[in-house]
């Protein structure tokens, strides 16, 4: 049966496209170094991040605002927070540091989100009792 206020019109899909309104992105890297035994504090390691900025896209690279939000030496791994718009700038300066002091390395990107939350757990690592 029809209802008799419908009209017979045929249905319009529309895409719709939200942009992320979030002006932060959140990266959990971690630092692998070929000695293990080679320890960088915070401040160490924020500079070798802005020197590896300031090779690949110079001074406007290096100016480039990033938050060093948590590091654990001990793992070599930290929470950075960058603004959305310099996020691949960050990424991709990282994924082509090579070197620390004369031995190689390598910086892994365990995880990136816009919501800080996100980044809190992960599934892969969950261990149930």
């Amino acid at each position: 049966m029809r209802r008799a206020d419908t009209k017979n019109e045929p249905a319009v899909y529309r895409r719709v496209v939200l942009k992320n309104a979030s002006p932060y992105h959140y990266m959990k890297i971690c630092l692998v170094l070929e000695d293990e035994s080679t320890r960088l504090s915070a401040v160490d390691l924020k500079q070798f991040i802005i020197t590896g900025l300031n090779s690949l896209y110079g001074e406007v690279g290096a100016a480039l605002t990033f938050d060093l939000l948590k590091y654990d030496e001990d793992s070599l791994t930290a929470l950075l927070r960058v603004y959305s718009r310099g996020l691949v700038k960050l990424w991709s300066s990282l994924t082509l540091l090579g070197s620390y002091q004369n031995q190689t390395c390598a910086f892994r990107v365990l995880q990136v989100s816009p919501f800080l939350l996100a980044l809190t757990g992960n599934s892969r690592e969950l261990q149930l009792d």
